[in-house]
């Protein structure tokens, strides 16, 4: 390394030791913690993780700034990635494992599980959501603003189109929009992303610092919307992307960059409270991405295999980070296993809590001081779900993983792009800095410099190499799979048949998790949750009579 290398990497020490001393004086208030899920994400949709093709220069400002998280974590899709978020046990542990949470359905997160927000309510949060909640709504109880929340601004089902806000499911047509209890009939036609990510900033203008804020930003982008408009962005954002040739992935491009510019909203809106020095911000998406024109939608996980709702690495690794000036050991990749169930006891703990106090029947542990320090974390194995209705399981020990099982008679287990843009130089450095969070980061003088930047790219990037895959490949339907994730990331060479005693081993551990499972919760759609019963809104059907139309079906029968 140059002198000069070495002094820019004095000086960087230096200047985080002087904005670290700020965090001192500030100690004795717990972190503020913000919370970003991005809905659908593929691995391959962000700048960080090698592609230039979905200009992110927010995120991935952020990104460097932080921790990368190479070796995280969802599950393979929503309801029971946000179970698992909010409750830190896996999905089998609360019923919550078998696909998602329909709109009709009269069920949702067990009351028995104490929240999040909960705990952290207990710290002595202002909790708010903003965006998605899809843990139940048939009954008021089971909405956010039961379960540890102070405000809720989003929907309750699973998705909704972002300029009318209705959402199309199972036949059945309503508007889905909220403010707390209420409708918001006054946010038709204004662009969901823009609504989570004003909201958002406001909460933050409004709040009283004299209380720690957690605040849980659940975008609905990128998910897919409504039949008629699958992918709704602003036309002039999607003009800015001519270079994606694809129109589908152009659109579904421009639906993360809107949702990038909030984060940069947000990080300004913290800076300009001076609040950044003592808060904590995760970013994670809820599940790999629907790539290819699956759920009608244009996400990509290359190189990965698999998509969400599948049990490869494509729709379950997870694209994240963590960034706080309250961590020492930054800048760099993580290849610790954190699991997003991780989440709950890892934050409880950074905000101050007793970990030793939280429930011993938790799957998650804390990685705080693991992400911290750098060390390997205490996490060895990964569940990744069991699904018995489908017959699917995977689960992951050390740097191997075990696949049994596929869903969609094995459709979706291939390698499905776009690669994007994988050329160094059509990446630009100078976007990220120039970018709302990155001219924060520049300001409080966190950003890496260029050469920084660009190998911590190179080390989040994912490669396989070419022509190696389908060899030993598997039919996990006949029988299971085994990977070795570390040296084989993209799942192309089943060893099973080479590795005996450790499938035998990995098979013996599922089948112990097994064994502590509950019943899928899942229940059939309640005529009474039809939308049209209660003036085309989904609705809270659980707390009402019956319709009169379905008590007058009732007599006739």
């Amino acid at each position: 390394m140059s002198h000069m290398g070495c002094f820019a990497m004095i000086l960087m020490g230096i200047q985080l030791v002087m904005y670290r001393k700020v965090v001192h004086a500030t100690e004795s208030i717990r972190p503020n913690i913000i919370f970003i899920l991005a809905d659908d994400l593929g691995w391959n949709d962000v700048g960080f993780h090698g592609s230039a093709q979905i200009p992110t220069p927010n995120l991935d400002a952020l990104a460097y700034s932080g921790i990368i998280l190479n070796r995280y974590y969802v599950n393979p899709i929503c309801t029971p990635s946000r179970s698992a978020l909010m409750t830190g046990k896996y999905p089998i542990h609360t019923g919550m494992q078998h696909t998602v949470l329909y709109g009709m359905e009269p069920r949702g997160l067990p009351l028995s599980e104490k929240l999040l927000s909960q705990y952290l309510k207990d710290l002595g949060y202002s909790n708010h959501i903003v965006g998605k909640w899809h843990l139940g709504h048939y009954q008021l109880r089971y909405t956010p603003l039961q379960r540890g929340f102070d405000s809720h601004t989003g929907f309750w089902t699973g998705h909704h189109h972002m300029n009318d806000h209705t959402a199309v499911e199972h036949g059945q047509w309503g508007l889905d929009m909220r403010r707390d209890y209420d409708v918001a009939y006054d946010l038709h036609g204004k662009y969901t992303t823009h609504v989570i990510g004003s909201e958002a900033v406001n909460i933050v203008h409004e709040h009283n610092q004299s209380v720690p804020l957690f605040l849980y930003v659940a975008h609905a982008a990128v998910h897919s919307a409504n039949p008629y408009d699958f992918l709704p962005a602003p036309d002039e954002t999607v003009a800015e992307l001519a270079h994606i040739e694809n129109y589908r992935r152009r659109k579904f491009a421009a639906m993360m960059v809107e949702l990038d510019r909030t984060v940069g909203s947000l990080v300004e809106a913290l800076h300009a409270r001076d609040m950044l020095e003592n808060t904590i911000i995760v970013f994670s998406s809820d599940n790999g991405g629907p790539a290819d024109g699956f759920n009608d939608n244009a996400a990509s996980n290359w190189p990965l295999r698999g998509v969400k709702n599948t049990l490869w690495e494509g729709g379950v690794r997870g694209a994240g980070f963590i960034w706080s000036p309250l961590l020492r050991n930054v800048s760099r990749v993580s290849h610790q296993m954190v699991q997003v169930c991780d989440w709950l006891p890892t934050l409880y703990e950074a905000a101050g809590g007793n970990v030793s106090s939280l429930p011993t029947d938790l799957d998650g542990i804390s990685v705080w001081h693991e992400l911290d320090s750098g060390a390997p974390t205490r996490r060895i194995e990964i569940l990744h779900n069991i699904d018995d209705i489908w017959g699917s399981a995977a689960l992951t020990v050390g740097n191997w993983k075990l696949v049994k099982g596929s869903h969609y008679n094995r459709t979706w287990d291939g390698w499905y792009g776009p690669a994007g843009i994988r050329d160094e130089k059509a990446y630009s450095l100078e976007t990220v800095a120039n970018s709302s969070a990155g001219q924060v980061m520049v300001e409080l003088d966190l950003l890496p410099s260029d050469d920084r930047i660009t190998q911590l790219r190179r080390e989040s990037t994912v490669s396989c190499g070419a022509g190696a895959h389908m060899a030993n490949e598997c039919n996990p339907l006949e029988s299971a799979c085994l990977f070795d994730v570390e040296s084989d990331p993209c799942e192309y060479n089943n060893l099973a048949d080479e590795q005996l005693h450790t499938l035998q081993s990995l098979l013996a551990r599922l089948a112990d998790y097994n064994s502590t499972a509950v019943p899928p919760a899942n229940m059939e759609d309640d005529p009474r949750g039809a939308p049209e019963h209660w003036n085309y809104t989904w609705h809270n059907f659980g707390d009402e009579p019956e319709p009169e139309v379905l008590l007058n079906e009732n007599e006739e029968m």
